[in-house]
């Protein structure tokens, strides 16, 4: 027992894969559409310069999505592709499993973030995705991360666990 639990806490930690950032979004206004931008500031205090949801230290300064997350969204839902912005999340990643984040700090250019738990789908994503869009979503949300160190974050920055 005691052995099976070493090697899952192995398998857990073990996180080769380095993602990319695909699409970057900030919105300005409570319900306004997000903006789509090719770099944005990153404030421990604030989050995303630029970005309505500022909250001192707050767990959900960020929030991001994985790109395969979208394809699979869009396949459920019969379409070829989701807009990320639509999604209501702010930063859109490939080639890491996100989820493998949980209870990590990862960094994304000179950003440093951890994972504070999954952005579940609220009731907007029947409005923005039509029907079925809200249970489409489930279990594809991404998830939430607070900064502990700011900088900027650009597409096709790397998105990697912190070493």
């Amino acid at each position: 027992m005691y052995e099976e639990k070493g090697i899952l806490q192995k398998l857990l930690e073990t996180l080769p894969q380095v993602g990319a950032v695909r699409w970057i979004g900030v919105r300005p206004q409570r319900r306004a559409p997000l903006q789509s931008v090719s770099e944005v500031a990153v404030t421990r205090e604030n989050g995303l310069v630029g970005d309505r949801y500022t909250r001192k230290q707050g767990k959900r300064q960020v929030t991001l999505i994985q790109q395969e997350h979208l394809t699979a969204v869009a396949s459920m839902l019969g379409r070829d592709a989701i807009d990320p912005n639509v999604t209501r999340r702010n930063i859109v990643v490939s080639g890491i499993n996100l989820l493998a984040l949980k209870d990590k700090q990862f960094q994304i250019g000179d950003v440093i973030l951890e994972y504070t738990g999954l952005c579940h789908p609220c009731s907007r994503m029947e409005e923005a995705l039509g029907a079925g869009g809200y249970n489409a979503m489930r279990g594809h949300g991404g998830i939430t991360a607070r900064v502990v160190e700011g900088g900027n974050i650009r597409i096709a920055d790397e998105v990697k666990i912190r070493a």
